[in-house]
């Protein structure tokens, strides 16, 4: 398997960069609630993977992302494109006038659309994206769903300002006053795909280390983590992820 930072190195930095970078910001504005922004760059997220397809497809990749004069036209032309997977060719020029629409006409890109924009708008776009990027992932470097789908979600590793990292291999929470649940469940959601428990400990600085394996056995049991303890490995699971979630906007941990 690839390491989440070789990533689509076959498309050209240009390209690659900004879809990474779209793909990254979509995934934390969500889990930080701003649906607004969330489904805003799922419009210029749509319009980094049509560029990319229709490189793809010419054997010439553009320099930079480019909007086409009618983005749901130039979609439906993808399709001519018998030569190319049959999910660059049909399945994903057929989702992305979809995301494009939410950008668009749902009071996100431009005042007075249906609906403001909301957690259902916002999970759609996030869950197209995931799929996209995932596909995208599969394809370029001949690897199965459950392959790609592990590199995609190390991609959208969640960013938290209070957890700082050196780059090296080491994390700590800035605002160490949290329970030690709750420091374990933002750490763990900030490592993907896992973690282990020493480097958990580690990062921590738990004295108690008894407590802290006791800690994390209960929220294994409470399906927050999967703690694979023959191994030791920690990997968060939706319910953890939507705590943290809850936990960033009730105590506003979206800085420092």
């Amino acid at each position: 398997m690839i390491a989440a930072s070789q990533a689509l190195s076959a498309i050209p930095a240009g390209l690659r960069d900004p879809l990474l970078n779209e793909y990254q910001t979509i995934v934390q504005n969500w889990l930080e609630q701003r649906w607004l922004p969330s489904e805003l760059y799922g419009g210029r997220f749509s319009e980094n993977v049509y560029t990319i397809l229709d490189g793809h497809a010419k054997g010439k990749y553009a320099s930079a992302p480019a909007k086409p004069a009618n983005f749901a036209d130039a979609c439906k032309k993808l399709e001519n494109n018998v030569h190319v997977p049959r999910s660059f060719q049909i399945l994903i020029p057929r989702m992305l006038p979809a995301l494009y629409e939410v950008r668009n006409n749902r009071n996100v890109g431009h005042v007075g659309g249906d609906v403001d924009p909301n957690h259902m708008d916002s999970m759609m776009v996030l869950s197209m994206a995931n799929w996209i990027m995932a596909e995208l992932v599969r394809v370029f470097h001949g690897l199965s769903i459950t392959q790609a789908q592990q590199v995609v979600d190390a991609l959208a590793e969640m960013r938290i300002p209070l957890v700082w990292s050196d780059g090296g291999g080491i994390k700590r929470v800035l605002r160490p006053e949290l329970k030690l649940n709750e420091q374990i469940l933002i750490l763990t959601s900030v490592s993907i795909p896992d973690v282990t428990s020493k480097e958990l400990l580690e990062w921590i600085e738990e004295d108690d280390k008894g407590y802290f394996i006791r800690t994390l056995r209960s929220l294994h049991k409470k399906r927050f983590v999967e703690f694979t303890e023959s191994a030791d490995k920690v990997s968060i699971l939706p319910p953890g992820s939507m705590f943290v979630q809850d936990l960033i906007r009730k105590k506003k941990l979206t800085g420092i």
